[in-house]
């Protein structure tokens, strides 16, 4: 279900093949969608490409973790309500969920700052970016809410902790 592209940046692929496919299966198993019937692309970067990214779509030139761009507009119908759910695809023919691209050293720059290990903070990203793709968003507080409750269950799931919470360490 995951296209991981490498552009830049020092991934092991391996290794962020092995966060991310997990984690946007949980995500979508959370929200009832079987994820063989949706495909992502992901784009392992470094700051200087996200920059580029972050710059030509949002008009920000700077570095950022992760950009997340949906195939849908599943943007909720009023504030705080779950989204709508992407239209089905099938085993034989996938139906695109849409693109995530991850910074490699903001990504391991925030891991650091927080004091969580790098593939907590990655998984955390994935789960957060795949919301996004399925129409999720952060502006208003209560759409706020909802996902970040939302991230804070499909991570406990995982067997991880809730990563708002200030200091704490996320093993893995």
């Amino acid at each position: 279900m995951l296209d991981l592209v490498h552009e830049a940046g020092d991934w092991d692929l391996s290794a962020l093949h092995g966060l991310a496919e997990p984690a946007a299966r949980a995500t979508l198993s959370h929200v009832d969608l079987p994820a063989a019937e949706y495909e992502i692309a992901l784009l392992a970067c470094d700051d200087a490409r996200i920059a580029d990214l972050n710059a030509q779509f949002r008009g920000k030139p700077t570095p950022t973790n992760v950009l997340s761009w949906p195939a849908w507009d599943l943007s909720a119908a009023t504030e705080g309500d779950t989204p709508d759910l992407p239209p089905e695809g099938d085993v034989d023919d996938p139906e695109s969920l849409g693109n995530i691209a991850l910074a490699f050293e903001t990504c391991a720059r925030e891991a650091e700052e927080q004091r969580k290990p790098f593939s907590a903070h990655v998984t955390h990203l994935i789960v957060h970016s795949v919301l996004h793709l399925l129409g999720y968003d952060h502006i208003r507080d209560k759409d706020a809410a909802l996902m970040e409750e939302t991230e804070i269950a499909i991570l406990a799931s995982m067997g991880l902790p809730n990563p708002y919470e200030g200091g704490a360490e996320m093993p893995l």
